[in-house]
């Protein structure tokens, strides 16, 4: 491990200053409500390497597609969330010199990332060129309580002085994002205003015409004592400021709160944005810092209170598990439909902060387990609502007939990504949505939801999958041609074993769906159309090793040099920042779960022994320069009893930002695989799997873990479960009793019921 931060049960602690770290700092120490979200830039004035970043939800710009040349059918646009108004903004000058960390000594600083409380706070002493001396405190938060506002509290104290100091509080809405592919501009001015301590700028995005504002207020402070101040009024273009002189008296606090309130057309109409967030702010100024506060930790706690996992006698492990489930819920928080979550969250401007596939194969059975089944729900008719986008990206490509394509990356449903390989032939992301959907019924049996919206999705995305197939007389089989599975570092291939295998399943369950729901509601299917697909269940050729249980990864596999990671030289890692394109391609490393991807969905479908023999077959040959790429192989690993390797793993998934494995998380975190490290334990470590007709237990337990224990929901009933080497425990908190299988062992825990099983557990 590197270690980039101080290892700590609940923190995210930096204790001295290194501009080197910055940026990555920003991003670990990012923060967010699921509406809107900040990196952990600082507060004042800093003229260091930085990446300035504030992302609000659903808000983006169709950025023209840069491509070498342009193919029928390709994107017109990649979509960005954009780089919006810095709100953060508080300026500090002392005898004409700002306060900027890059620029003056500093004699002390600790940054502090609060992931029980939400919060992000600094302590620093700095000193100024003259030899004047401040401390400063800040602590800031994106309220969980009311997703429109947030607020800091930013703390002065004059340590060997005492004089003049100059605060400026502004609002800057003139952000360029970092990721344009034509460095343009994405915002248009609609209108800004300031007055005594207040302001706002609303401004509108191009083409697609999202207006944002963004209105601050703030009082300031002596010790506990609110000052009347007279600042200076100061506005121009996407940029309003207050600032006035105040003479500091040595050794005393002075405080300023600022209040921000973030309204957008994402959930109002165009013409209230501006009073909205007026209205917004003046409320939080009035009901004050501290109580907001309080407010946004109660929804902390009661978060903490049904997701956390806790794990004793592994610190570094403790910590990286809070931070990925923190991440996630202060990224998507299920109170806006409109909304889904991006690869990066709010923490930075790589992947466009779109919806890729990683939502509904990762993300999803962590929503599952532990939120309202209205969360995951919610997810789903996201992608109900945009089938009709679905289809046409499918006509696009030439499909008819209803086939969906759904896209790989999209804001609005259209496709909008802008790598060939990837658009026209990563289809594999169509059978996660099918998956998502079987897997949401056999967590919660709501039939209503599949009879309006999950039929609809699952005959369109078959639709898609039988029109893919084509019949090779030479195989006298169904195969598929030109795709490239979930193995980037491989393009173009015929009979990807995961592709042809989902894109079967997919048929299957969706005639399994439409012939349970045929007696009620009638079928939608056709004679003609049933018998075709039957066929394609039937005769789907699968590529494999001849003599062995291992499935190849695509046809031809067994052509390339068979070398393993280990083969390669340590100053080569990772392959994808020095390797060229080619050479990747002709290699036989794979960059993330590909059979194995399909083993950990459909692991009921294959004796144990197959699973293992194709695990020690592929994972050596993977590099996992795919942040999803760790999680599946815990999963597996722990299955087939391989610990130590399931443990190396789960430390590589879970602190893969925090230690910045992949050398990429200045550009921000990787959020979604953040669901699969929740998976790890879950479903690795503690062996955890929803049946249809209740829950199996199968928990091993790594060597260095003492216990480890959290809280799942399963059929709606809270099922706790704490696991330690000498046994373990599990609790139905709910109402109803629960079918269980434990280490192969069939029995009913009843409502209430506690029930310990005391056995050594492999370690």
């Amino acid at each position: 491990m590197l270690n980039l931060f101080e290892i700590h049960d609940w923190k995210i602690i930096e204790q001295e200053f290194n501009p080197s770290k910055q940026k990555q700092a920003e991003s670990i120490f990012s923060i967010g409500n699921g509406s809107f979200g900040q990196r952990a830039n600082f507060e004042e004035k800093y003229t260091g390497d930085t990446l300035q970043g504030s992302y609000v939800g659903g808000v983006y710009y169709p950025d023209k597609t840069r491509v070498g040349w342009w193919k029928n059918g390709y994107p017109e646009y990649f979509a960005k969330v954009l780089n919006s108004c810095n709100w953060i903004g508080i300026n500090i000058e002392i005898d004409g010199e700002y306060l900027d960390i890059h620029q003056q000594e500093i004699l002390s600083f600790r940054r502090e990332l609060d992931m029980k409380s939400g919060t992000l706070s600094r302590r620093m002493r700095v000193r100024f060129k003259s030899g004047k001396e401040i401390e400063v405190e800040s602590l800031r938060f994106c309220s969980m309580h009311d997703e429109q506002v947030a607020a800091i509290r930013f703390i002065v104290t004059p340590l060997n002085f005492s004089g003049n100091v100059k605060f400026t509080p502004y609002l800057d809405g003139n952000v360029m994002n970092h990721d344009s592919n034509y460095d343009e501009f994405f915002w248009e001015e609609d209108s800004h205003k300031v007055d005594v301590k207040k302001g706002f700028i609303c401004s509108k995005t191009k083409k697609t015409n999202f207006i944002v504002s963004t209105a601050m207020r703030f009082s300031f402070w002596k010790n506990d004592d609110l000052l009347e101040i007279e600042p200076k009024n100061l506005s121009k273009a996407f940029y309003v400021e207050n600032s006035f002189d105040y003479f500091l008296e040595e050794g005393n606090h002075y405080t300023l709160k600022k209040y921000v309130s973030i309204v957008s057309t994402i959930n109002h109409s165009e013409g209230e944005v501006i009073s909205k967030s007026i209205d917004n702010v003046r409320q939080a100024y009035m009901n004050g810092f501290d109580y907001l506060l309080k407010n946004h930790t109660s929804v902390w706690e009661e978060i903490w209170s049904k997701a956390d996992i806790v794990i004793e006698g592994d610190l570094a492990a403790q910590q990286a598990i809070r931070f990925n489930i923190f991440q996630l819920y202060q990224t998507y928080t299920g109170k806006n439909d409109k909304l889904n979550i991006g690869p990066k969250g709010f923490t930075g401007e790589k992947y466009g902060g779109a919806t890729y596939w990683d939502t509904e194969a990762y993300c999803l059975p962590f929503y599952l387990k532990t939120a309202d089944p209205r969360v995951a729900r919610q997810l789903l008719i996201y992608r109900y609502n945009q089938l009709d986008k679905a289809i046409e990206n499918a006509q696009k490509l030439g499909f008819n007939r209803g086939a969906a394509l759904y896209p790989m990356v999209t804001m609005n449903g259209e496709e909008c990504h802008n790598e060939w390989e990837i658009t026209f032939e990563e289809i594999h992301r169509n059978g996660a949505i099918s998956f998502a959907i079987y897997n949401y019924i056999r967590h919660t049996g709501d039939v209503e939801y599949l009879e309006k919206y999950g039929r609809p999705v699952l005959v369109a995305i078959a639709r898609f999958w039988a029109q893919r197939f084509n019949y090779s007389q030479a195989k006298n089989a169904y195969v598929m041609l030109g795709v490239t599975g979930p193995n980037e570092y491989e393009n173009n291939v015929n009979n990807n074993w995961y592709t042809n295998y989902i894109a079967r399943w997919c048929i299957e369950y969706s005639l399994k769906v439409d012939n349970s729901l045929e007696k009620t509601l009638g079928s939608v299917l056709n004679e003609e159309e049933k018998q075709h697909w039957k066929a394609i269940i039937e005769n789907t050729y699968f590529p494999l090793l001849e003599g062995t249980n291992i499935f190849l990864q695509q046809d031809g596999f067994m052509d390339k040099e068979q070398l393993e990671v280990s083969d390669l030289s340590l100053n080569e890692r990772p392959i994808n920042q020095h390797w060229s394109w080619d050479r990747i391609l002709r290699s036989i490393f794979i960059k993330q779960a590909d059979v194995l991807q399909g083993l950990y969905l459909f692991e009921d479908h294959f004796e144990d022994q197959v699973i293992e023999d194709n695990f020690n077959f592929y994972e050596p040959k993977t590099v996992h320069e795919s942040s999803l790429s760790p999680c599946v192989h815990v999963i597996i690993a722990a299955k087939i009893g391989n610990l130590s390797k399931a443990y190396e793993l789960y430390l590589r998934t879970s602190r893969l930002d925090l230690d910045d494995y992949n050398h990429e998380a200045d550009e921000g975190l990787h959020i979604t695989s953040m669901a699969g490290t929740w998976m790890s334990i879950v479903e690795g470590m503690a062996g955890v799997r929803i049946l249809e007709d209740g829950l199996k237990i199968n928990p091993v337990i790594p060597e260095c873990w003492t216990k480890y224990s959290f809280q799942i929901l399963v059929k709606r009933n809270p099922i706790y479960i704490s696991i330690s080497k000498e046994g373990f425990q599990i609790e139905n908190k709910g109402e109803t009793s629960l079918n269980l299988e434990i280490a192969g062992q069939k029995t009913e825990l009843k409502s209430n019921e506690k029930m310990n099983q005391s056995f050594l557990l492999k370690t």
